[in-house]
């Protein structure tokens, strides 16, 4: 086995033997739902865990408005009864701080040609200049 399967590994055995059923690395867990555990986590586990599973919300990333129109969808088309307007204020305030759309990380900028050594700059030049050619062309 090589070393780089050693820590996910341990890490993974750590986990079973501490029965830890979720790996949190931001704001609490609870161990029962896999929500995060912050203020509205209450009435989730309340309105949405007798229809479907916690994992279908820890899953899901939308914005507020995106909860909202998934929550009016489930009342139009699955039954979903209505939310006493706390609540469901509470529920929206949840999930768009919990469960918003992640950031994508964007890669680095390109170096800088000052910052190339001299071989690979003139390279850089080369590159960029093709690539500024097509542009146009195209």
């Amino acid at each position: 086995m090589s070393f780089r399967w050693h820590l996910p590994l341990g890490i993974a055995a750590a986990c079973l033997l501490a029965g830890a059923t979720t790996v949190s690395l931001g704001a609490d867990t609870d161990a029962d739902t896999g929500l995060a555990v912050a203020p509205g986590w209450e009435d989730i586990r309340t309105h949405c865990g007798g229809c479907h599973s916690f994992g279908l919300i820890t899953n899901q990333r939308a914005n507020r408005e995106g909860w909202r129109d998934m929550i009016r969808w489930m009342q139009r088309t699955q039954n979903l009864w209505e939310l006493p307007p706390e609540s469901e204020t509470r529920i929206l305030d949840y999930l768009a701080e919990n469960y918003a759309p992640r950031t994508l990380r964007q890669r680095r900028p390109p170096i800088p040609p000052e910052l190339l050594p001299a071989e690979d700059a003139a390279a850089d030049d080369r590159v960029r200049g093709s690539s500024e050619k097509g542009r146009r062309e195209g």
